[in-house]
This record gives structure tokens, C-alpha cells and sequence, in this order.
């Protein structure tokens, strides 16, 4: 049986579909129910990973420190993960802090195109001995290619692994075999995918990834993340059993803890709205639709506009405030 690595960001991407207000006590709660359903590594976080809380990109409710801490205390056989960006978690400041508190795995992220900010975070979390794993974000806005490029460049900073991430749910299965493929063939590190369901592809786009040559999954309780959410962790475990995969994740008790999850931390179990399906054609970061929703209503305008427009600009992560521009232009356009 082929052992499949997961990674649980239901602390970290979930964070965004609650606009990062997790407290420590739902922190708490949820690392016990994915340490006794011997989930391999738990990400912990602000939606947008270490360092991110602002308010350019939401303020969280809780700090870095009190969130790692908490996690830590919790968790003893699942690893504490974190998600660093460059430019949002500096060295200095965030990652040697973080490694003081103790996590395990460092996933240092970018946009699909830029590796090459990541050369000094995968560096230092290398040599201060963690499990350190490169991610290209928002991967459909690169050429299969050209994420084979940006990868070997991760690689060679230090990385034991390359996920990309589905950041907008804009990928169909076919479009993930042929990333995934390419970055086997280009690597000689691990391969994972990080999927979303903006169009409903979360589960079958990862079943491409591992039937691609993945050995890298991650999910979420109830699928608990922004937007329209991300690949089920309890229905991912069920498949791959049912493919004959192992993960080491005991069936019942991950149902158990999503259905935890969603009792204690989500107010409400994602499902895929009309302004989600949007997003996934137009290619925009779930994390967005927040944002999204709230200005577009306070100006007026369709949203679906505000997200094809966002699309057509190519907006990326940390350009929140790209949302007010474009909204206001459209109120200008509307207005000739």
C-alpha cells in the first residue's frame, strides 16, 4: 500500500472563512481531536500564515504566539505546522520565534512565479533542522513549465518537498495531472497538492494529483477554508482507503473531528455559492470572496463583476486592497 502524506490547514486556511478570528480555546479543542485521530501534521495560523495579521489583509484574534503556543501544548505524536510567506513573516521577527515555540514543519510559500523570495526562510528553516517544504501559490496562473522552473529553484534553496497550492479552485483534474507530472519528472523531491472547491474539483483534483505521482495531500475538517472551502480531510481518508492508499489517519476518529469542527470552530459548513463558482472561472484567491462580499454590497456593484474584473488583472494574494480600486471603477464605469 502507497503511503499518502496529509497536512490539515483546517486551523490555518480555516482561518480565513471565519476572517482569522479562531480563538485559542477552538485552537485547542481541534488539535485534540486531530491528535487522537492521528492526523500527521496540523497547520496553525492566520489565513495567510505567519506574521500576515494586518489590516490590509484582517487582523486576527488572537496573536501568532498565544496560536502556536496553544497548538504546541496540544499536540504530541501530529506535527505543528506553519505557512510563511516572505514579506508577510520575516526571519527575524516571526520564523525564530516560531521555531523557539516549537513547531515542526515550515511550508514557505510564494506566488507560483516569484521562488526566488523564498531562498532565505527555506534557508534558516533548513539549517535550524525542521521539515521544510516549498509552496507555489495560486498555481493555475503558471504553465506547467514554468512551475517546474520555479520548483527546481525551492529545491535547490533547501526544500523537501513542493506543494502547489489550487489557491483559486480554478483547476479541472486534467490541469492538475499535467502539473503534477511535469514537477515528478522535474523533481527528486516529494510532489503535493493543496486543493480547493470553488467549481467542486477539491476531492477528484486530488485523487489526479496522487494518480500523477503526489505523495502529498492536504484537507480540511468539512472541508473548513475560504471561499467555497477546501478538500474534505474525512472524505480524502475514505477515498484513499477505498483506492487502497494508507495515511495513517484513523477513519473514525477524523470523522469525529470534522464533525467537532463543525460544532466548535465553523459557523457554517462552506458549500460552493454562485459568487464561488465566479471566483473559480475568473481565477481569483478564495480568500478573497470575504472582502469581495462586503464592498462589493456597500458600493453596489455585482460582485461576479468585481471577481471577473480582479481575474482579468490577475490580483494575487496580499493585493487586498486592489478590491476598492476595482469596485470604484466599476461604480465610474457604471455611471457613463
Amino acid at each position: 500500500m502507497k503511503a499518502i502524506l496529509i497536512s490539515d490547514p483546517t486551523l490555518r486556511d480555516g482561518n480565513h472563512a471565519v476572517a482569522h478570528q479562531l480563538s485559542a480555546k477552538q485552537i485547542a479543542v481541534y488539535c485534540d481531536a486531530a491528535e487522537k485521530a492521528s492526523v500527521p501534521i496540523v497547520e496553525v495560523g492566520h489565513g495567510n500564515g505567519l506574521g500576515a495579521s494586518s489590516l490590509q489583509v484582517g487582523e486576527a484574534l488572537e496573536t501568532d504566539v498565544v496560536l502556536l503556543e496553544t497548538a504546541r501544548a496540544h499536540l504530541n505524536k501530529s506535527k505543528l505546522g506553519i505557512h510563511v510567506i516572505p514579506g508577510f513573516a520575516t526571519i527575524n521577527r516571526d520564523l525564530k520565534g516560531a521555531i523557539e515555540i516549537g513547531v515542526d514543519v515550515i511550508r514557505v510559500a510564494s506566488h507560483c512565479t516569484e521562488a526566488d523570495i523564498t531562498q532565505r526562510h527555506l534557508g534558516y528553516s533548513r539549517e535550524k533542522g525542521k521539515e521544510t517544504y516549498g509552496v507555489l501559490m495560486m498555481s493555475h496562473m503558471a504553465s506547467p513549465e514554468l512551475l517546474v522552473e520555479e520548483a527546481q529553484k525551492m529545491e535547490l534553496y533547501g526544500a523537501e518537498g513542493i506543494i502547489i497550492m489550487d489557491s483559486a479552485g480554478a483547476f479541472l483534474p486534467s490541469d492538475v495531472t499535467d502539473r503534477i507530472e511535469a514537477l515528478v519528472e522535474g523533481l527528486s523531491i516529494p510532489v503535493g497538492f493543496h486543493g480547493h472547491n470553488n467549481l467542486g474539483m477539491g476531492i477528484a483534483n486530488s485523487v489526479a494529483a496522487i494518480q500523477a505521482g503526489a505523495t502529498i495531500l492536504d484537507g480540511t475538517a468539512k472541508g473548513f477554508g475560504a471561499g467555497a472551502g477546501n478538500a474534505q480531510i474525512e472524505v480524502l481518508v475514505a477515498v484513499l482507503q477505498k483506492m487502497g492508499y494508507t495515511t495513517g489517519i484513523d477513519m473514525y476518529k477524523i470523522l469525529d473531528a470534522a464533525d467537532i469542527a463543525e460544532r466548535e470552530i465553523m459557523p457554517l459548513v462552506p458549500i460552493i455559492r454562485s459568487e464561488s463558482i465566479v471566483s473559480g472561472l475568473a481565477g481569483v484567491f478564495s480568500g478573497f470572496s470575504k472582502h469581495v462580499t462586503r464592498i462589493s454590497k456597500e458600493y453596489g456593484v455585482d460582485q461576479r463583476d468585481v471577481y471577473f474584473e480582479l481575474g482579468r488583472r490577475k490580483v494575487v494574494a496580499g493585493q487586498e486592497d486592489l478590491i476598492i480600486e476595482v469596485v470604484l471603477d466599476l461604480v465610474k464605469n457604471k455611471k457613463k
